[in-house]
């Protein structure tokens, strides 16, 4: 589901609420009346992600020994309870499903580009999508969808995935 097609069930939710409580709002003009619902809504949408989040998303400090893998990032999209994301120095780690698990392995060094994107509902939640193509022949493309802080995410990813090339002794080349 969208975060526009889950918007606007919380503002049904809101409205049906207000109908069965049966507090009277004819005296405040209805468009003061949408705008409060439209707050509300938003206000749960963000107390319900704050509640399904345990811990924030918080970039891990690297040790300073750099031949072992770490965490440098981790993350879920919003309001989701079934999908979350690892970023370590070596790969990043989709992870998918509530009783059954799906993991899936994206290594760093394969990647060949990074893009964000966030639509003007995504940037007033503070959440986007990146795009990564890499030369994976079995799934080329991987989407984050609606990670929190997309822009400082996106560092972390094209930091790591720079470290990772250096690492393996990787150049981009560029032609002409």
């Amino acid at each position: 589901m969208s975060i526009d097609q889950t918007r606007a069930q919380v503002v049904g939710s809101v409205w049906q609420a207000i109908a069965q409580s049966g507090v009277d709002l004819s005296a405040v003009p209805y468009e003061q009346q949408e705008k409060l619902v439209g707050k509300i809504a938003d206000s749960v949408m963000i107390a319900i992600d704050s509640m399904l989040d345990e811990e924030k998303a918080q970039p891990v400090e690297q040790p300073v020994d750099d031949t072992e893998e770490t965490v440098l990032w981790e993350g879920r999209p919003f309001l989701s309870l079934v999908e979350s994301y690892t970023l370590t120095s070596e790969r990043l780690r989709v992870t998918k499903g509530l009783f059954s698990r799906n993991f899936e392995n994206f290594e760093l060094i394969r990647m060949q580009d990074l893009d964000v994107k966030q639509g003007m509902d995504e940037r007033m939640f503070g959440i986007g999508d990146i795009t990564i193509r890499g030369q994976d022949p079995s799934d080329p493309e991987i989407v984050l969808r609606n990670v929190h802080k997309p822009q400082e995410v996106y560092e972390i990813l094209r930091k790591a995935w720079l470290n990772a090339r250096k690492k393996y002794g990787l150049q981009f080349r560029e032609f002409m």
